[in-house]
């Protein structure tokens, strides 16, 4: 039995969700509107202001579905009520982060500068201050889309246990190495 996909979904206020045909559900709401497709062995039902997912049969594969899909259509509602949001910071000596239109513009101490374009779905801020390493922030309604670009950004520096230099998510514990010791 699915733990998760037995679970209702409450609907908040703000928030309205519709099952169409070709099984898809549509969620919209103040921060935006997201379309999931359900598997066809998995019935979603609309009552009393809650989502309320059903199986047709009791195969591993529609017990797997029944709960991923719960959990997917639970992230759009909350993703389009309250939106979904990852800080970074980037540290090392002369790392740099820049918005540009739709490119974020990184210097992460190659010989170029790295460019990373992103959807128009996803808002990213760069914020340097002084004496503080540069923060770069992602928000968008798609929770997929903010972890998949999150981890984009994090793969182009991973942050290394020497010294600690990297791009890392903000308040990250990073486990260190002793370096060489000197020779006796």
């Amino acid at each position: 039995m699915s733990r998760i996909g037995n679970l209702p979904i409450s609907i908040p206020e703000g928030v309205e969700v519709s099952v169409g045909t070709g099984h898809f559900v549509t969620v919209k709401g103040k921060k935006g509107e997201s379309t999931q497709e359900i598997d066809s062995a998995i019935t979603v039902k609309i009552e009393d202001g809650k989502v309320i997912l059903a199986r047709s049969t009791d195969e591993k594969d529609h017990r797997a579905k029944h709960g991923l899909y719960r959990s997917l259509i639970h992230n759009m509602i909350i993703g389009v009520s309250e939106g979904f949001k990852t800080v970074q910071e980037l540290i090392g000596v002369g790392y740099r982060a820049e918005v540009k239109g739709q490119k974020l513009e990184l210097a992460l101490g190659y010989s170029h500068n790295v460019v990373i374009g992103f959807p128009s779905d996803l808002t990213v801020t760069a914020v340097t201050e002084r004496g503080k390493p540069p923060i770069v922030t992602t928000e968008s309604h798609d929770k997929q889309l903010v972890g998949q670009f999150a981890a984009k950004l994090r793969s182009l520096r991973k942050p290394e246990p020497y010294k600690g230099k990297g791009i890392r998510f903000a308040g990250e514990h990073i486990r260190r190495k002793a370096g060489k010791s000197a020779a006796k």
